[in-house]
């Protein structure tokens, strides 16, 4: 029997939402019904409610008053537990989850000692690999105070090849093994948008930064289809253990794309997932023939994913002035030769245009870019009449351009934990006075722009409570903050969990069926033990997932 929602009345000074069938019927009858709970809504005239029911995998509905529920249906008691909107991540790297849980995962070791002694138990642990291949090293903790280089890396492996990516993936420390297998000396140029350091003396660090990380990542292994696909499915079940009921991919394959459609139908994939492609041939397919969507949103590619700079802490993102601490302004990986094609079919195709930028120079250029492009497309050859493009990190941005992205309707994508952990070597990098631009989140809401919240892992964790709590504290997770850190531009709890459901959800053309708990909206949320709301922010890291829920089915629960 179709159902239609009417909102009605008040109750405790909150708004309740009635179900009626199109004709008068005595009681809701639904596939499950979840008691015991509180429900936090992302809906600002209905903000909270104690039930909900669920058929077909949407929610049929929601109230502050015990709904009246036709016999034999299933409720689920959720003891307590406190339900949200299903947790979106908007900028993520799928695939590169697996591969970190696969491969050496170098992340949250403390010092340039331990990290060396991670890679030589992995090395003597691992003999037959051909490559020592492993990610997550940062240098921003460790007592050493500094990039870690060859001689470092040689002294623990030196009879086969080693690649060790920061935790940023804009560098690369490899040794000289893999140095002479790629033909680089102290005398090779860097390619356009890279670099290849060297110490004082002038002999090569071992480390590569954007660009010229190819000359060695080229010849690594080459992985098969059911690497990938292992590594896929691998990040898919992490994702649902920590809450997540969607990913948003910045930049996959065709390939890629193709694994998950297969495992979605075989009934495998544990979440949804919003699809950018990589710039390149793959990404020209999409811009050829228009967005692949799904009318159950299971699995949406409209996206294309576009790099402008490196990152701050290996000293690529574009800055407009220098370094505080080098003399370089960083890297810019794309110009406006070769990124304004790809804007203009964008715009006539439908296709979102995601670019990443986190210098204060890349922002602006973006936002020209964006802005031409906008000019030079007629209006009336537009696939949509909002595009909602979206720069991807959006980390450093000067006042003035700040309000070019609410007047382009530029949608900021960003990841709180990245300024949690850059607060380590973000000032050394900008100087005090460019602090004030840096992860502006609560200046850019101020002027009426939303943010679409990630985490950008494996470059971070990847757990929605980190980057919730990230929001609202703007302290690193042992409760570290400075007064030259801003901590004024935190965010609302209320506007934090809008940054990991709403949000992203209009980020993503998704606002009508996701990101809020409506009557008509699928049935994904996340579940947690405690109300992030309301406890102290440090308890914000000790909540627990007790379900995740997507589509009205239980893709996790903790035991």
């Amino acid at each position: 029997m179709k159902l239609r929602c009417l909102i009605t009345g008040l109750t405790a000074g909150l708004l309740s939402t009635i179900v009626f069938a199109e004709k008068e019927q005595a009681c809701i009858q639904a596939d499950l019904a979840l008691s015991n709970t509180t429900i936090y809504t992302a809906n600002d005239k209905f903000p909270k409610a104690q039930h909900l029911a669920i058929t077909d995998g949407s929610i049929v509905a929601v109230s502050t008053e015990r709904l009246k529920l036709c016999k034999g249906v299933k409720q689920l008691d959720v003891r307590g537990a406190f339900v949200y909107p299903g947790f979106t991540d908007a900028h993520v790297h799928l695939k590169g989850i697996g591969y970190r849980e696969k491969q050496l995962n170098l992340q949250d070791i403390n010092s340039l000692a331990e990290t060396m002694q991670a890679v030589a138990d992995y090395a003597q642990a691992n003999p037959k690999q051909k490559w020592v291949v492993g990610r997550g090293w940062i240098e921003k903790v460790w007592p050493e105070k500094r990039f870690p280089n060859r001689q470092d890396i040689d002294a623990i492996v030196n009879d086969r090849p080693a690649f060790l990516m920061r935790a940023d993936g804009h560098s690369v420390l490899v040794n000289s093994k893999a140095l002479a297998l790629a033909g680089i000396d102290k005398n090779t140029e860097a390619p356009d948008g890279g670099a290849i350091l060297k110490d004082i003396k002038g002999e090569l660090s071992g480390i590569l930064v954007d660009n010229a990380m190819a000359l060695v990542s080229k010849l690594l292994p080459e992985k098969t289809l059911s690497d990938d696909k292992d590594a896929l499915v691998r990040g898919l079940a992490r994702n649902v253990t920590l809450g997540w009921t969607q990913t948003q991919n910045a930049g996959g394959s065709l390939s890629d794309l193709k694994i998950l459609r297969e495992l979605q139908s075989a009934g495998a994939l544990n979440h949804r997932v919003y699809y950018a492609l990589g710039q390149g041939p793959d990404a020209n397919s999409l811009l050829k023939n228009g967005p692949q969507l799904d009318e159950d949103y299971w699995i949406n590619a409209r996206g294309i994913k576009i790099y402008s700079d490196g990152a701050l802490g290996s000293r690529g993102a574009a800055l407009l002035e220098n370094y505080h601490d080098a003399k370089t302004q960083g890297l810019l990986l794309i110009d406006e030769a070769r990124i304004m094609p790809l804007l203009k079919q964008a715009l006539r195709k439908g296709i979102q245009v995601q670019t990443h930028a986190i210098g204060d120079k890349a922002n602006r250029l973006v936002l020209d870019w964006y802005e031409k492009a906008f000019a030079s497309v007629p209006k009336n050859l537009w696939a949509v009449e909002h595009p909602r493009w979206r720069i991807e990190h959006s980390q450093n941005i000067t006042p003035e351009d700040q309000i070019r992205f609410k007047q382009l309707g530029i949608i900021p994508s960003m990841q709180p934990s990245h300024a949690i952990g850059d607060l380590h070597f973000a000032p050394d990098r900008l100087g005090k006075a460019r602090l004030q631009n840096a992860y502006p989140w609560q200046s850019l809401l101020d002027i009426g722009l939303i943010i679409a919240g990630g985490s950008d892992a494996p470059v971070e964790i990847g757990d929605p409570r980190i980057e919730f709590y990230a929001a609202v504290a703007r302290m690193d997770t042992k409760g570290y903050q400075t007064p030259q850190w801003h901590p004024e531009l935190a965010v609302s709890r209320q506007n934090a969990l809008k940054m990991f459901t709403l949000w992203p959800a209009y980020a993503a053309f998704e606002e009508h069926v996701l990101g809020s708990i409506e009557a008509g909206k699928f049935a994904d949320f996340t579940i947690f033990d405690r109300d992030i709301m309301t406890v102290p922010v440090e308890e914000i890291l000790q909540a627990k997932v007790r379900y995740t829920i997507v589509g009205g089915k239980i893709m996790y629960q903790s035991k």
